[in-house]
Order: C-alpha cells, then structure tokens, then sequence
C-alpha cells in the first residue's frame, strides 16, 4: 500500500526500512506510516495521521495505544548515530510512544520524544525533544520542549513548558483532578474501535 512504505535512501539515512505492524492494528487507508516504525497489537491509526520515519528513526508505538485524527510524528535526523534520540529500555529511539497511550486530534510528536506508559496528550498538544513521564497528561494546546515531566504530573491546557524548573512545579494528577480517568476511556474505545474496523 502506498501509505504504508519503507522510507526513502537519503544521505542523512542511508537505510531503508519497512514498517513492522502488529496484525491486530488498524491503520486507515487515509493515514501514512513509512519507514522504520513498530506498531503493536491493537493500536488504532486514524485518517489523517503521518507516521513518518523517514528522517529521524526508529518509532516505537507500543500496544493499546492510539494515534487520532490529524496526529503527526515525525523527529530530526538520526544519522545512524545514536544523536536525536532517547534511552529507552537500553535502546535508541527517535520517537517512542508507549502502550497505552493517548495522542489526540492533531497533536504533533517531534523526536526527539518519549511519551511513556498510560499518558494522554491533548489535542493541539505539542511534544518537542522531551520525555513525558507514564500516566501523565499534557492538556490541549499545551507545548513542552526540552524538558522531562515527571510520572503521574499534568501539563494545564495552553501551558508551554521549556525550562525544567517548571516542568519539575508541575501538578501532581490526584484523586481531585478532573481528567485523571480520561485516558483509560480513550484507550478502551480505541481498541475497540481498532478490533471492529479490522473485522470490515
């Protein structure tokens, strides 16, 4: 399929790779995924989303989590080298997604990034050479660049985040905070969502 295709060979990235999805994915045919990307089980692509790993790689998105309309990861070149990239699991990636996570309407994704476990990122979100901390929440419109936000914190919508004193103020989510539920809903229609397209 021409949405789903190896990146090209370029001076920046001599290699060209051919995306690894999980057979219980669903990628719509109006989403792009090209390059060395790994989709796995029961991750829900949805029209509109660019899934390009054609200049900084690899991409990781683990199982359960969801890419929605208009989402768009992409990173800066890799060269092979190792630079661009974060740490995770003693591996190199340009972008790493992790299970179970939420990227909402048209946020953008620029490795390199990191987004771990059980987090949402809301839509309009911006995530730029940061790493998101598992069960975390970046509200929409909110950006964060160059910074590492701390497990179970939240980004309030709008905020821009770029120095990491203030990602270390950040809110803690507790039982007061209204969107604390919200990903695990998200997670549960997606895959859903992923299981019954797949049955078409």
């Amino acid at each position: 399929m021409k949405n789903i295709r190896p990146n090209p060979e370029t001076s920046f990235n001599p290699d060209s790779a051919e995306p690894r999805i999980y057979p219980t994915a669903y990628i719509h045919p109006l989403a792009a995924v090209i390059g060395d990307v790994e989709i796995g089980a029961e991750v829900m692509v949805a029209p509109g989303a660019s899934i390009r790993a054609d200049e900084g790689t690899p991409f990781f998105i683990g199982k359960r989590a969801n890419v929605q309309d208009g989402v768009v990861i992409h990173a800066l070149e890799t060269n092979g080298n190792g630079k661009n990239t974060f740490d995770v699991g003693g591996r190199n990636y340009s972008v790493y997604v992790g299970e179970r996570v939420s990227l909402a309407h048209q946020c953008q994704i620029h490795g390199p990034a990191v987004v771990e476990e059980d987090s949402f990122v809301g839509m309009q979100a911006f995530i730029f050479k940061s790493r998101i901390g598992r069960g975390s929440v970046v509200e929409p419109g909110a950006k964060v660049m160059g910074v590492t936000v701390g497990q179970a914190k939240y980004v309030p919508a709008g905020r821009v985040i770029r120095e990491q004193r203030e990602a270390d103020d950040l809110p803690a989510i507790d039982e007061n905070y209204p969107l604390r539920a919200l990903n695990a809903e998200v997670v549960k229609v997606n895959v859903e969502l992923a299981r019954a397209y797949n049955s078409d």
